[in-house]
């Protein structure tokens, strides 16, 4: 098949059967049932050719996973995950998702697990073993992805954060020691003269940090829901960091104890509701004990359902003591997210920058922040890149 006709074909699946005068028919083996499975979803035309097609994919599990079987047939899982959640959204497949048979068909992704989530305690008990593989897939891939590049920028910031200025010799940093004295070099000898060391600071076994994740489970947040609950996994595997996690609605759930098991933390959420920020940042400030070596990370969209005077004077109260704050209006890679533009200006206007922020920038955002305190300056250049 020629490029043109590839590009044709193309065409026509992505248009439908009412483009067929101006792109020809399909002949490729598997065109008719790719067709089918696109119709289904997306075409929602009035007649053609004598009969009318309308999106639907019937109200019987067999029918359903029929489609789902097909779309993991003919089209690659990225484009498979896109379908699902247009299904979700389109044509109500959530509650069907209820029955086991059809949660083995689907195609794990963070928005299905965001799905589940919000059905976890409609959904039978026949279903919660089916669904919890299902998440476990997807939590095991999100960590493959993040942990080793979260741990390393994590022990690099606090090995640097630890730098000592009368360090012994084997824990003396030439690289940073030479930069330190260039204005000392001598030439008639070819060598620069160290005044000033600069050393790394003995490893400590104890705490060196304290890291409170305050989530906001509301279910616009659902894919940062996901993604922070693993990074909070994976920072309480971490001895230098004491972590602890929270969930909250216009109720907040410390989830701490369940930090070992990602999968455990999820089901402990429930997706969806009001939403109580004044409330989930006043129980975080009770876990803070040693605000000069604490950092807030607060995800959340900032509509803010209680006392929104009293959010600000806490989320400031947090900052003057020490803390380092961040506020992440999202932790995900669903684009630039819907948010309460008022609030954030007014944390910024008290020197905390809101930000949205991908799951593979966030260990570099940790890195900073345990590293500088200040994350301004990085979060500026985030918004940059992203632009």
């Amino acid at each position: 098949m020629s490029d043109d006709d590839q590009r044709l074909r193309r065409w026509r699946l992505m248009l439908g059967e009412s483009a067929e005068e101006s792109t020809g028919g399909l002949g490729q083996p598997g065109d008719s049932r790719m067709d089918a499975a696109l119709a289904a979803l997306y075409d929602s035309s009035g007649p053609t050719k004598g009969r009318r097609r309308s999106a639907g994919l019937g109200a019987s599990a067999p029918s359903v996973a029929r489609w789902l079987g097909d779309i993991r047939t003919y089209f690659p899982s990225t484009v498979v995950q896109v379908m699902q959640k247009d299904a979700i959204d389109r044509l109500g497949l959530a509650q069907l998702l209820l029955e086991p048979e059809l949660l083995d068909a689907v195609e794990p992704d963070v928005h299905l697990v965001g799905t589940l989530l919000s059905l976890n305690q409609v959904m039978p008990e026949a279903s919660k073993a089916t669904a919890r593989m299902v998440v476990g897939k997807v939590v095991r891939e999100v960590e493959e992805r993040i942990a080793q590049k979260t741990k390393a920028a994590v022990t690099g910031a606090l090995n640097r954060s630890a730098r000592t200025s009368n360090p012994k010799l084997r824990d003396i940093d030439w690289d940073r020691t030479i930069r330190a004295n260039l204005s000392h070099y001598l030439p008639e000898y070819r060598t620069v003269v160290p005044e000033r060391l600069v050393g790394y600071g003995r490893k400590s076994k104890s705490v060196q940090r304290d890291v409170v994740l305050a989530i906001d489970q509301s279910g616009s947040m659902a894919s940062s829901v996901v993604y922070a609950s693993v990074f909070g996994a994976v920072l309480a595997s971490m001895q230098a960091l004491k972590t602890s996690l929270v969930v909250f609605d216009t109720a907040v759930v410390d989830l701490t104890d369940k930090l070992s098991d990602p999968v455990d933390v999820l089901f402990g959420t429930q997706l969806g509701g009001g939403t109580d920020i004044n409330r989930a940042i006043a129980y975080s400030q009770s876990l803070i004990s040693r605000p000069a070596e604490s950092m807030f990370v607060l995800i959340s969209d900032l509509y803010e359902g209680g006392i929104r005077n009293e959010m600000l004077r806490r989320m400031a109260a947090m900052k003057n003591a020490g803390v380092q704050v961040v506020v992440l209006l999202a932790l995900s890679d669903d684009g630039a997210p819907s948010f309460d533009h008022d609030n954030a200006a007014a944390l910024g206007a008290l020197g905390i920058p809101a930000f949205a922020c991908t799951p593979d920038k966030f260990p570099e955002l940790l890195a900073v922040a345990l590293e500088r305190g200040d994350v301004s300056a990085w979060a500026d250049q985030l918004a940059l890149e992203q632009r």
